[in-house]
């Protein structure tokens, strides 16, 4: 355990004290905001009128990180850093609210909250108050890119933050409930990725105060030497402050932030000077100190300082019992904030002095208002990739493979702004090309056989989805650019995250000195059609349900049929700004439908009519057979095949897909289309069997509202999967062409008679195909080597 009280970096005297005095009036401005609606001052004694009647709010980390928040202003304008401050207890919104109103960047960017008494009131009136703010470091807070609701990710943020900023120092306060998460423990590992000669530096602050709401925290209970060397076999050098004696505290904290300053400058001068650095041992620290410290010791009767009690709200009846009034205004008191507030109400000169100015304010700094400095992409012509399409379904090819070519020459064009993010799928994925240009990121031991690892790849792969997440997340919130390509069934594993990070895009679109970030890129591809050997385990589409259940305004989702729509549609998701665009597309050899023309101008319509597929020119149609997906794409123009062989005189429209939110109506989604069209499109009338590639419900729930929905009849993945051929996973789910035609004889008026032969020989036909692949293992040739008609 390294401790640093060396006698060239303590605090003189009068430093000391006007530390702790910044801090005194941010511990009262954290009480304020969770108890008072008025009376901020504490001009008159306090009544029960001046108390909120819902007393919402978190009280126990509020001290620790108001003590951080200081020690870091202390060394910003000393050292001139570029720093910026991730906060993982997110239920420390009042602490962080408070230091941004006392360094003026409340203020300015929500004018009628002053920096006097009647701002003060507005500013403790508003939280956790209807009309008002949340009680989490929301997006309404100036400074932050980290809510911290949802606990385990502010790690991941701070170093996706980090990722090619090199001049940004990124504080982030782990709690140590929070450590105690899957995500957290995962983040860890992040030290292995920072590169000190290009990125900025992560100082990680595990705080532990020792309790979650309930229970003890693991980490602050176990014996100090195990977790010490936890953060050193993570590669860390952590720097232990401790206590509950606010002067020393302060000292000790001052020292050790100094020397850990030092060791980081120290580490990146190396690192840039040109010495090859494998896996630097980066400093952290662990400060202890007591939960709830200086509020309330005891509540009738009860410990609560430096016990779970302190988490929430510690005096709770303070509006019906005298006693806890009369002790809530000698907590308040004990600030003493006629010594922190002149006569305005505005932090004394004293106080304001110590904080930052302009941009070097962590509340100011640029990097935290993402948008403010993104820059366009460079993208290069995605034309240039294109597939040669000599005839509707040739060549074969794998669509994210023809991809990985385009996406190779986005890295080279954009080395400072763009990674591609993957749980050690990449390659998997078929997007190998990229490492003709770039690596995989990695600063730990390389050894000969290592497949493209080096400090400098651009490809960010660990096994962990969450942190694959995180890190992305955090890159775009602070104004880069990226994608994060995954296996269809295990993207699931954040779906939580994207909640979180749906919700900011949403709140935010509605904040106005907030600027768009750059998209949220998913390629999902291995998915559920073609998992020939991973089998029912891998076989889930149900991301893209997940993700139609935001607003309207964020979510996007793509579906491309082949090659070319994919390079169209992944150039039109790198330049977008604030969604979520989710884009499935396949790795295996498959066909390729459409030119690079046509793809384009299918990509812009979102769903058309492909005419060379079709048998209704000018026409009424019969029947339409609806798609989306590549595999429901290939089954549909498969069965459109065999319904112009057996019955030429059936009129059959088909209808691609490939902006899955084109089926909603305009008025339920920006993409939607509306209803004339759409029924101009699928009819008024007419039956309409539609191959999907998820779960067959979602498309009802999208066109319940459509003049044709009763006569739309879906087929999609029924939960039915194993391990074997891909005809035989589209059989199980009755996907297949086959039963497809089957499907059009059933509701087309006047067929079911007279083309009973034919659906007696489409049965036949499965049961054929079945009995091949339990047979040979491998599908039946008809099907394998089936082509479109030229």
């Amino acid at each position: 355990m390294k401790t640093s009280l060396d006698p060239h970096l303590r605090l003189t005297d009068e430093e000391l004290r006007r530390i702790d005095a910044y801090w005194r009036a941010a511990n009262y401005l954290s009480v304020g905001q969770i108890y008072l609606l008025a009376n901020p001052l504490l001009r008159e004694p306090l009544t029960r009128e001046h108390i909120k009647p819902r007393l919402l709010g978190h009280w126990g980390t509020d001290p620790g990180l108001n003590l951080v928040y200081v020690h870091l202003n202390r060394a910003i304008v000393a050292r001139d850093l570029n720093a910026m401050l991730v906060t993982g207890p997110g239920h420390g919104a009042p602490a962080i609210i408070a230091n941004t109103w006392l360094e003026g960047t409340f203020t300015e960017v929500y004018p009628s909250v002053s920096r006097d008494e009647a701002g003060m009131g507005r500013l403790f009136r508003q939280f956790s108050f209807p009309g008002g703010i949340p009680s989490h470091v929301a997006a309404d807070v100036p400074g932050s890119i980290h809510e911290g609701g949802e606990l385990g990710y502010s790690l991941s943020h701070a170093y996706g933050a980090a990722f090619d900023n090199p001049d940004l120092l990124v504080a982030c306060v782990v709690g140590d409930g929070e450590a105690e998460t899957g995500p957290l423990a995962a983040s860890w590992f992040s030290d292995v990725f920072l590169n000190p000669a290009r990125d900025g530096a992560v100082l990680p602050i595990l705080h532990l105060n020792g309790y979650k709401i309930a229970n003890p925290t693991v980490l602050a209970r176990i014996p100090p030497d195990d977790l010490l060397s936890m953060l050193r076999g993570f590669g860390y050098q952590p720097y232990l402050v401790a206590g509950d004696e606010p002067a020393r505290v302060h000292r000790e904290l001052a020292a050790t932030l100094d020397r850990v300053l030092d060791e980081i400058a120290e580490i990146q001068r190396r690192a840039r000077g040109g010495e090859r650095i494998e896996r630097p041992r980066w400093p952290m620290l662990v400060l202890r100190t007591p939960k709830g410290w200086t509020g309330p010791a005891e509540v009738d009767g009860e410990r609560i300082e430096d016990t779970f009690r302190a988490h929430q709200v510690p005096l709770e009846g303070v509006r019906d019992n005298p006693e806890h009034l009369a002790q809530l205004e000698r907590w308040l008191r004990s600030y003493r904030p006629e010594e922190l507030f002149d006569a305005t109400g505005a932090p004394v000169a004293d106080l304001a002095g110590l904080a930052p100015r302009g941009h070097r304010r962590m509340s100011a700094n640029p990097h935290t208002n993402g948008g403010t400095v993104l820059h366009d992409l460079v993208l290069p012509d995605f034309r240039d990739h294109a597939v040669v399409v000599d005839r509707p379904g040739e060549p074969m090819i794998g669509a994210t493979g023809a991809l990985g070519g385009w996406l190779r020459d986005v890295i080279t064009a954009n080395p400072d702004r763009f990674r591609l993010f993957g749980p050690d799928e990449v390659e998997s994925n078929g997007l190998a090309d990229v490492f003709d240009v770039t690596d995989r990121a990695f600063l730990g031991r390389i050894e000969p056989g290592d497949d493209h690892l080096s400090p400098t790849g651009r490809v960010m792969e660990v096994l962990s989805e969450h942190l694959c997440q995180g890190w992305l997340e955090g890159y775009l919130l602070t104004g880069r650019h990226g994608v994060f390509t995954s296996y269809e069934a295990f993207v699931h594993i954040v779906d939580s995250m994207l909640n979180q990070h749906a919700k900011w895009l949403k709140v935010t679109r509605d904040i106005p000195w907030r600027r768009p970030l750059a998209s949220l890129n998913y390629l999902l591809s291995s998915h559920v059609w073609r998992q020939d050997h991973n089998g029912f385990s891998h076989q889930d589409p149900g991301f893209i349900d997940h993700v139609t259940n935001k607003k309207a305004e964020i979510v996007r989702v793509y579906l491309p049929p082949d090659a070319n729509t994919l390079l169209c549609t992944m150039d039109h998701c790198l330049r977008s700004r604030h969604y979520i665009n989710v884009v499935v597309a396949g790795k295996q050899s498959a066909p390729t439908w459409l030119s690079m023309e046509q793809a384009v101008l299918h990509t812009q319509r979102g769903l058309g009519i492909w005419d060379w597929a079709s048998t209704d020119t000018g026409r009424e149609p019969d029947v339409v057979l609806g798609c989306a997906g590549d595999v429901p794409t290939l089954e549909t123009l498969a069965a459109a095949d065999l319904l112009r062989q057996h019955l030429p005189q059936l009129r059959v429209r088909v209808v691609n897909v490939v902006d899955l939110m084109r089926l909603q109506p305009a008025t339920e989604h920006p993409h939607g289309l509306p209803d004339a069209q759409f029924d101009t499109i699928f009819t008024r009338d007419k039956p309409i069997i539609f191959a999907y590639h998820g779960y067959p419900w979602l498309i009802h729930r999208l066109t319940y509202r459509r003049t044709n929905h009763d006569n739309l009849h879906v087929r999609g993945y029924r939960e039915e999967g194993t391990t074997t051929t891909p005809f035989d996973m589209v059989m199980l789910n009755d996907l297949d062409r086959f039963h497809l035609v089957m499907d059009v004889i059933d509701r087309v008026p006047g067929l079911a008679t007279r083309a009973a032969h034919l659906r007696q020989t489409m049965a036949d036909a499965r049961q054929e195909c079945r009995d091949h692949t339990r047979r040979y293992g491998e599908d039946h040739p008809q099907v394998a080597q089936w082509q479109w008609p030229g």
